[in-house]
């Protein structure tokens, strides 16, 4: 299995690893250790570059499978053998870019939640903007105003966002753990990884996260929209 650096450290920007394994046909190699984030939970994938001597190798896509996560290389360079050791490097910019995005998603999620009690029915992100879907019956342009105020109150609180890995049934004791509308956590799963906001909110999340509510920095609602009876969109973006 490779062991799944960004879990447990975010910041991490570029590790050492070596390679277990090489797909020919996929133009992909399996890594013993790696900080890149697959993607999954509405965030997008990491990008970057794998290192040894004489090769950068860009990374084009990530494959998440059982055995762990495969790095597939663009065809332009070659698989570096099995045993190869290499050293990792994410695009920074980029993956902070989304780990602000994906902290100021908890945070709306969380005022919501608190506030309306409305559950969460779909997400997406991309660097510095996003959106999420909640089960609103009504929402107006007042209502935004009020919640857009909200969440950057929550900005600026500095509230600490704590990232632990639970075996599953401590972590399905605490309540209101999933806070979409559809449990999507496979049952086969033994450990459960959240996410707190202390003192806001507190879900089950597999994605990358800054260490406090103020890196975030200001939410800016740009928008909303109606996608059903009782499914309402709200669009955010943040500062560069």
């Amino acid at each position: 299995m490779t062991e799944l650096l960004y879990q447990t450290d975010a910041y991490q920007r570029d590790f050492e690893a070596t390679v277990q394994a090489v797909d020919i046909e996929n133009h992909a190699i399996l890594l013993d250790r790696t900080a890149f984030y697959p993607g999954g939970g509405g965030q997008p994938a990491d990008q970057g570059h794998l290192h040894y001597p004489g090769f950068t190798l860009p990374v084009v896509r990530l494959v998440k499978k059982p055995e762990g996560i495969w790095h597939v290389l663009s065809l332009d360079v070659p698989l570096p053998p099995v045993n190869t050791a290499l050293r990792g490097e994410i695009d920074w910019n980029r993956r902070y870019a989304l780990m602000r995005t994906h902290t100021a998603l908890h945070i709306l999620c969380g005022v919501v939640f608190r506030d309306y009690g409305a559950l969460v029915t779909g997400g997406d992100m991309e660097p510095l903007h996003g959106r999420m879907d909640f089960e609103f019956e009504s929402l107006t342009r007042d209502l935004v105003s009020v919640i857009e105020e909200a969440v950057n109150r929550e900005v600026t609180a500095s509230r600490p966002v704590i990232v632990r890995i639970l075996p599953r049934e401590e972590a399905f004791q605490i309540p209101d753990l999933i806070r979409t509308k559809i449990n999507l956590l496979p049952p086969g799963i033994q450990e459960i990884r959240t996410v707190e906001i202390s003192g806001l909110d507190l879900q089950a999340d597999g994605g990358t996260h800054v260490r406090n509510t103020a890196d975030v920095g200001h939410i800016r609602v740009t928008d909303y929209k109606s996608k059903g009876k009782i499914n309402k969109r709200i669009y955010i973006e943040l500062d560069a």
